[in-house]
């Protein structure tokens, strides 16, 4: 990997086992720990398992067909303003990959340590449900590497 990671402050190789971070994280507290969570839980998404990814997804879908507006980070946001109905009823690649960001996005916010961020636009409600998920399912996980 070069010297710059583009537009983005940080990337993850899962096959590689490395999280890659823009230097500039280091001197910006809270958001360095914002995403240095969100790059680890792209650890755990790959090793849930189907059955807790899908659970994780009936959230978002039902979220979907609430119409509930908005995430807890840029990189969930994008992909749900492009996402359409269809997606969500055939799991498409896109839905996926939505599902991935959703679920590191809020391990973010429910880990890191930050009770505001501009990115946090999800509304309450919605935040409450998906750590109440994550303290239900991810109490006892473990990542093994």
């Amino acid at each position: 990997m070069g010297d710059s990671l583009g537009p983005h402050l940080a990337q993850t190789s899962i096959l590689g086992r490395v999280i890659y971070l823009d230097p500039c994280l280091l001197e910006q507290h809270g958001e360095f720990e914002r995403i240095l969570v969100h790059e680890l839980f792209h650890f755990a998404w790959v090793r849930l398992g189907n059955p807790l990814r899908r659970d994780w997804e009936r959230v978002l879908a039902g979220e979907f067909r609430g119409r509930v507006r908005g995430e807890l980070g840029w990189s969930a946001e994008w992909r749900k303003l492009k996402l359409k109905p269809q997606d969500v009823r055939g799991r498409t690649a896109a839905w996926r990959r939505y599902a991935c960001e959703s679920f590191c996005d809020t391990a973010a916010k429910v880990y890191a340590g930050l009770t505001r961020h501009e990115e946090f636009t999800l509304p309450a409600r919605a935040v409450r449900r998906r750590a109440e998920w994550m303290e239900q399912n991810l109490a006892t996980f473990e990542v093994r590497l």
